[in-house]
């Protein structure tokens, strides 16, 4: 199995002059859009300065080393030079807020920080993790915090006059302290079970949680995501999600980073997106449906049609049918949507693509069948166990619930983390061993197998409502009311305590939709009528029209139904 320091050695060994990340700077003396880039042996090259660079400083094997800086050629290799440094990277999306921020690194206990100016001044002022940070590299000017800045660092000569500088192979052998070693491919490949990053999930269900990321789980990935999604030698990726782009280099995939905010997808401007795509020949993307959402209807309206564009990947949140139809039509005949299924804790699970979605599954979803993530991915194992809010310590064939029945999903496989650092609560929470100490991992979401042996995704396993004598999912009651034309999107609460909620939906409007009072009533009238048409809904009585649903930080598309149901409970007094 390859890491991806030797994947990153071999891609640019076999295509050094290609361009390996692409980042928007501004404009030209005519008026055009500017880039700047990397071709991969120069990303190779500048991450191997940097891991002399970070070893020289002190931030060596081991060092865990939080990184805040923002997307572009410095954030890639950044990565890839921690990665060859030995250092275990503490990756914080900055969109998740400053209060979780500084949650996040106090969990993770960094004892180094790479950051930009704006990252160290919140570092400093907010004091975030103060008594493990001891080493400090800023990416840009240095200001009265001291330490070093990136320029330093990267200072270090590529080659002196008797010793080359290390190659990614050499760099990770020597970081996993095997120079000189016997056997150091058969130890090499022992120590893919290293800690090499923590990653942390976006906390939209709750307190994020950092995610152990090891050497082999990153190959693994690598290796599945080729394979799920077939990349080609060629293809240039739209990165609107700075985590999933770092996968490119090692693929062999050019990244385009455009010149949007990243923390803010659902923001992103659909006309730099385009100019974007089409500059640069992007062949596939990487986006959150409500970055779909936003562009497809852009699309629709301009008439655009994206030529270069072969493949989408949208994921985060479930993609709804409509959104999927228009963006499809902007791709043509040769594009193709596809919507995987995972988490932080383990990717991929599952693929389905737009084709079929549109051409069959689209139809159950639309009356509550939940919505289709496809097949598993070869390799991984996926069931559906009993629901349960309680640990789970063995794992045993008892647990799993018959055929077609809801319950929680659950995958064991080479791409499933392990467990979650420095938190053994959440730990037991989600992973369960069996006999031969496999780790399933307890996705949090309820599902079910069809026929066909695909999986369905029925909402967040905290997202049930829990009657007196009946329990409610969360996608597939909101997917009856979601295809009325005038709301955006809706979502299911809980009223009262587990056990004894009463179910109510609350409905996001589409844009420039207003109501009277008597145009409310008639509304709310409409969707009763709705909810009484299916049986899996017809208990609902209660609706609220909220303004603006709070999301996730991260893809701006998972409704956060916590903050939701304590405004329903103030709306409703």
């Amino acid at each position: 199995m390859d890491s991806i320091l030797t994947l990153l050695a071999k891609v640019a060994r076999e295509k050094p002059f290609d361009r390996a990340v692409v980042e928007t700077c501004g404009v030209d003396y005519s008026g055009r859009q500017a880039y700047t880039h990397l071709t991969f042996s120069e990303l190779d090259n500048l991450s191997s300065k940097m891991a002399e660079g970070f070893k020289n400083y002190g931030i060596t094997k081991g060092t865990k080393t939080a990184l805040m800086v923002t997307p572009g050629l410095d954030f890639a290799a950044l990565t890839f030079g921690l990665f060859k440094a030995g250092a275990i990277v503490v990756m914080i999306d900055p969109g998740m807020g400053i209060k979780n921020l500084g949650k996040c690194l106090e969990a993770a206990g960094p004892e180094a920080f790479v950051g930009i100016p704006k990252a160290h001044a919140a570092r400093v002022i907010l004091r975030w993790a103060p008594k493990t940070i001891k080493k400090l590299v800023t990416v840009g000017r240095r200001y009265f915090w001291g330490g070093k800045t990136l320029a330093e660092i990267a200072d270090t000569p590529c080659k002196t006059a008797d010793t080359p500088c290390k190659t990614a192979d050499e760099a990770l052998a020597d970081s996993a302290g095997l120079t000189g070693s016997s056997d150091p491919v058969k130890e090499l490949i022992e120590d893919f079970d290293a800690l090499a990053a923590i990653l942390f999930t976006s906390g939209s269900t709750g307190v994020a949680k950092g995610v152990e990321y090891t050497h082999k789980v990153f190959a693994s990935q690598v290796a599945y995501l080729r394979e799920t999604f077939k990349f080609a030698d060629r293809d240039v990726d739209l990165a609107t999600f700075p985590l999933f782009a770092l996968f490119d280099p090692v693929l062999g995939i050019t990244t385009v980073i455009p010149d949007m905010d990243s923390s803010r997808p659902a923001s992103a401007d659909p006309k730099k997106l385009i100019q974007a795509i089409n500059d640069n020949g992007c062949t596939q993307m990487f986006g959150s449906p409500a970055l779909i959402d936003n562009l497809s209807r852009y699309g629709e309206k301009q008439d655009i049609q994206l030529k270069s564009m072969k493949r989408v990947i949208s994921a985060g949140a479930p993609a709804r049918p409509d959104v999927l139809k228009r963006l499809a039509k902007m791709l043509g005949k040769c594009g193709e949507i596809h919507t995987p299924y995972g988490a932080t804790e383990s990717l991929p699970v599952s693929s389905i693509s737009s084709n079929e979605i549109l051409s069959d599954t689209w139809k159950e979803t639309v009356i509550g069948g939940g919505t289709c993530v496809g097949k598993p991915c070869n390799s991984v194992d996926v069931y559906v166990i009993k629901i349960t809010d309680s640990p789970v310590e063995k794992w045993s064939d008892e647990l799993k619930v018959e055929d077609g029945e809801k319950g929680e999903i659950v995958v064991c496989g080479p791409v499933v983390t392990k467990k979650y650092y420095n938190n053994e609560k959440q730990t037991q929470l989600a992973k369960i061993l069996d006999d031969e100490g496999r780790v399933y991992h307890r996705m949090g979401d309820i599902g079910r197998f069809d026929e066909k042996g695909r999986l369905w995704f029925c909402g967040r396993k905290s997202h049930r409502v829990q009657g007196t004598d009946k329990t409610f999912f969360s996608v597939p009651c909101e997917a009856v009311f979601n295809v009325h034309n005038k709301i955006f999107r809706s979502a299911l609460v809980g009223l009262g305590d587990k056990g004894n909620e009463e179910p109510l939906i609350c409905v996001e409007l589409e844009k420039n939709c207003s109501m009277s009072l008597s145009e409310e009533n008639a509304f709310f009238k409409e969707l009763e009528d709705i909810a009484s048409s299916f049986s899996h809904t017809k208990e609902i009585k209660k609706f609220l029209i909220h303004p603006s649903f709070p999301v996730d930080v991260r893809h701006n598309a998972k409704i956060n139904r916590e903050i939701l149901k304590g405004w329903a409970k103030e709306e409703l007094q």
